[in-house]
């Protein structure tokens, strides 16, 4: 979820205990961890909002979108501090909902409310205001998922298919628990169910149980819970037919990189695309570790495997990750995609390691904003040679948000550099596509980019090696962020795949983050960076191939999706009217 890894006395204690040899429930036990909460659909009676004065409610909060820093294809807040993706659905109208991790009031995580923006195109957002608040001095609300209830399982709605049920944990000094609140205007407001929480911890943790993720399972008519015991390291799975009484399943536990704790569990079924066209669909369980990913702080996992509605059962222990960089995080994938589409998500770019003091606040609350999200993501799952079955990642309909091709080569060594300083945006979209790889034998060359500021000389490098599939991304040429946890390089290795006979690099960079992607998605990385002057310059190349290779190099400008709702200040005021509107 987010500032758990300033862990309580009572989290390093209970750390501590599971290091003495405490042990905990096995995968697929139904956890005694928690307890459902046996309680009736019928009441509708609102909670109160938690009165705060220097937090307003019912009209959307402005922000300066036109600083250096301040992405332009990627979601920021208007000000304040932003961490995870929460609730994400899309509506009947076809409209995306993205809520999230939101401190309205300081650059820093804390005082944990709802955000809420919403878009057509998952580029072009309008901020919304504030759907979800604490109850309390003491409360936050923390991470969660939504839904909508079209049979009325709830009993909230009836008079409606289009009710929204969102689930959250409330965080107290004391516990964690998981809440309900139920929407009849598409997500825009929200009433607190009178008879909350609807699920207690019970075990010996009880202020670490946090992050549900709702689906519907369709074979079993039942609403499937995933959500995190931390420092337990379990996922518990829980079903429910009305997403007020719920049954603890079974328990996915110690799998993979642990790392200090399990949080913001994902379950999706994903289509698996096979070279003959034809589909299969397999389950993912998505589970973020923070701190102790690999390259330091934060990072996510995934596992392949199959599900029945009360247990998923992995189909082999290999530890495989969302990104190869260090600012992709508590992605969540959005409710109500067809399921014959591919999946979406978007992912909280940053790192707990310093995202409270990265360099985009400016000096006072409303200078600036902290923390974005990736471009929405669009996923499939591939059989890779050797890998197996593999999550694709890839930056879904980027092409929609074209605002010209600057420039593009299709020679055997193919080369450019262009000036895209003009560019209002400063976001670019670049592709570099090898074909004609017969054998492994003509997998010579390599594909490289570089991205610089004509004043001061800062770049941002990457790139990839056909022969050994090594590819990389070098950040630390910036200079607007010295800080000994902003790692500055960042490798992997892709395999060749030779009855597709290609090598592909594509990118996006936006200001302050870059994400790249190899051979559609196969490979992906995220990463900010923070130059002291905007970068204008792109240079991008193909060199050294076989002569049986062709190539072909691309760069596009993005359109800058805040501009049209900016005032002459760049100021964003998102939706100023009330409701849906």
């Amino acid at each position: 979820m987010m500032l758990h890894h300033l862990l309580s006395l009572t989290a390093l204690i209970s750390v501590l205990d599971l290091a003495s040899g405490q042990s905990s429930s096995s995968q697929n036990t139904p956890s005694t961890s928690a307890t459902a909460i046996v309680s009736t659909a019928g009441a509708q009676i609102s909670t109160s909002t938690y009165s705060q004065s220097d937090v307003p409610t019912g009209t959307a909060i402005p922000g300066n979108y036109d600083g250096a820093y301040r992405p332009q294809v990627h979601y920021s807040p208007p000000q304040g501090f932003m961490n995870d993706p929460n609730g994400m659905f899309v509506d009947e109208n076809g409209t995306y909902h993205l809520y999230y991790q939101y401190n309205p009031v300081a650059n820093v995580a804390g005082r944990q409310h709802w955000g809420h923006a919403t878009s057509d195109d998952l580029y072009t957002w309008t901020n919304q205001p504030i759907a979800l608040f604490p109850g309390g001095p003491t409360e936050g609300v923390f991470s969660g998922s939504a839904v909508v209830d079209v049979n009325n399982t709830s009993g909230f709605f009836p008079n409606q298919t289009n009710g929204v049920v969102a689930m959250y944990t409330i965080n107290v000094p004391e516990n964690q628990t998981q809440h309900i609140a139920y929407s009849y205007d598409n997500g825009y407001s929200f009433i607190k169910y009178e008879n909350n929480p609807v699920l207690v911890p019970g075990g010996t943790h009880p202020t670490q149980y946090r992050d549900p993720k709702v689906i519907w399972y369709e074979d079993t008519q039942r609403w499937v819970m995933v959500v995190a015991y931390p420092i337990d390291f379990e996922i518990g799975i829980f079903s429910s037919p009305n997403l007020i009484d719920w049954t603890p399943e079974s328990n996915f536990s110690h799998y993979g990189v642990t790392g200090l704790q399990y949080e913001c569990p994902n379950m999706v079924e994903l289509p698996v695309r096979g070279a003959n066209g034809t589909e299969e669909l397999k389950w993912v369980m998505l589970i973020s570790i923070n701190p102790g990913a690999p390259l330091g702080g934060s990072i996510t996992e995934y596992f392949v495997g199959d599900f029945n509605g009360t247990h998923f059962e992995a189909l082999d222990s290999t530890v495989r990750f969302t990104d190869f960089s260090k600012d992709n995080y508590a992605g969540q994938f959005f409710y109500g995609v067809a399921p014959n589409e591919d999946q979406i998500t978007l992912n909280w770019a940053s790192n707990w390691q310093y995202t409270n003091s990265v360099p985009t606040a400016g000096e006072q609350l409303g200078d600036g904003f902290r923390s974005v999200m990736t471009v929405p993501r669009g996923h499939y799952l591939k059989d890779l040679p050797r890998y197996g079955l593999s999550l694709i990642s890839y930056p879904s309909n980027i092409m929609s948000i074209v605002d010209s091709e600057l420039a593009s080569n299709d020679s055997l060594d193919s080369r450019m550099v262009l000036d895209y300083s003009k560019v209002e945006s400063g976001a670019l979209y670049f592709e570099a596509n090898v074909t004609g790889l017969t054998t492994p034998d003509s997998l010579d060359g390599e594909i490289y980019f570089n991205f610089s500021s004509s004043v001061s000389g800062e770049s941002i490098a990457g790139g990839t090696f056909l022969g050994s599939g090594d590819v990389w991304l070098d950040r630390g040429h910036t200079d607007g962020f010295p800080n000994i946890f902003f790692t500055d390089k960042f490798s992997t290795t892709g395999l060749y795949n030779e009855a597709e006979g290609a090598w592909r690099l594509s990118g996006i960079i936006d200001r302050s983050i870059i994400e790249i992607f190899i051979n559609g998605g196969e490979l992906s990385a995220s990463s900010l960076f923070f130059p002291t002057h905007p970068l204008d310059t792109v240079e991008l190349k193909v060199a050294g191939l076989n002569s049986t290779a062709t190539a072909s190099v691309a760069v596009w400008s993005l359109k800058a999706a805040w501009s049209d709702q900016a005032d002459a200040n760049g100021i964003v005021r998102g939706n100023v009217t009330t409701g849906s509107n």
